[in-house]
């Protein structure tokens, strides 16, 4: 369904709008480059991760300890790779007009 004039007026004065107030992010939106975040590390980050809680689980249950430290040091790997590259910190929030 195609904007009305009055719909595509105000998306460009949005449009306008971000491009002043965050100019890398408007930049970004507009290249399509959005997705393209993730690195391959955070995928095998975030499998590792998954399979480390279950080896952690299975290593309860089963009252394996080997099987449940090596859980243990999967999900931490797992986790190191997930949020390797990251900032973590806290961001001020830009005030409000």
């Amino acid at each position: 369904m195609p904007l009305s004039d009055r719909e595509r007026k105000q998306l460009e004065e949005l449009e306008s709008d971000l491009a002043a107030e965050d100019p890398r992010l408007a930049e970004e939106l507009s290249s399509g480059s959005v997705g393209v975040r993730f690195r391959r590390s955070t995928y095998v980050g975030a499998v590792a991760g998954m399979l480390g809680i279950v080896l952690l689980i299975a290593g309860v249950n089963t009252q394996l300890i080997v099987v449940g430290i090596a859980g243990f040091l999967l999900m931490g790997i797992g986790t190191y790779l997930l949020f390797e590259g990251h900032k973590v910190g806290l961001r001020r929030r830009p005030e409000l007009k």
